[in-house]
């Protein structure tokens, strides 16, 4: 538990945007500007000063206290937010790994994101304005499918299931939609890159799953530039 406050106080303090990281955090966790502000002992508009970047970055010592409140609201509630971290955090970051996790300094909507990556929704574009995304998950969708244990799965959510999972190395969608319709947690959009002509089965499957499904054909190191600056 200490590694996993010491990992949320770092991002916080080292983060170019320190308010907006604290209003992710506050929101992963659930907790309400008021209900923080009741325990933490500051006022609600100091804390919508701090997520709006109106004030100051904020001291090391209110920092420790709004990690701390975070985890005794979540530990009152049942501690199922920092179970579900600290079981799900990945550190895989090697060359060779067939995902890697990025998670947004301050969440988006599911139509900026769109928008960003220059994307076409083929399937559930309704669903798009209800999305909020703390993250996504890059995947190589060949390894995925032939390397990944169903063990494993959870990983490729890191912090939350928040995220949008965004495949590559994709022909026509229709592997990586089956792999997510079996799977017990689903991402809240769905990316496939480079495709031309998306299978009438994943398209289908993102339907009954309620889940956006999004093409997009940007040059992947433009897309991955412009989502790691968020």
């Amino acid at each position: 538990m200490d590694e996993l406050k010491e990992k949320i106080a770092g991002e916080i303090t080292l983060s170019d945007s320190p308010g907006s990281t604290m209003k992710k955090w506050r929101e992963l966790f659930g907790v309400t500007q008021i209900d923080l502000a009741k325990q933490i002992k500051i006022s609600t508009s100091t804390i919508s000063d701090y997520e709006s970047n109106r004030r100051l970055s904020p001291g090391v010592g209110v920092i420790r206290r709004f990690v701390d409140t975070l985890f005794k609201i979540d530990k009152e509630r049942g501690g199922n937010v920092v179970s579900s971290l600290e079981k799900n955090i990945s550190t895989n970051d090697g060359k060779d790994s067939y995902y890697k996790i990025h998670d947004f300094m301050a969440p988006i909507s599911g139509t900026d994101f769109n928008r960003i990556i220059e994307g076409k929704v083929v399937a559930n574009p309704a669903y798009l304005d209800s999305v909020k995304l703390f993250g996504y998950t890059r995947l190589d969708s060949l390894r995925v499918i032939l390397e990944m244990a169903p063990s494993e799965y959870t990983k490729l959510f890191g912090s939350t299931t928040e995220r949008a999972f965004i495949f590559e190395r994709v022909s026509t969608g229709r592997s990586p939609l089956v792999v997510v319709r079996i799977a017990p947690i689903k991402p809240k959009i769905i990316v496939i890159h480079n495709v031309t002509n998306v299978d009438k089965l994943a398209i289908k499957i993102a339907q009954v799953e309620k889940i956006p499904l999004i093409v997009t054909k940007l040059d992947i190191d433009k897309l991955y530039d412009r989502l790691e600056k968020i």
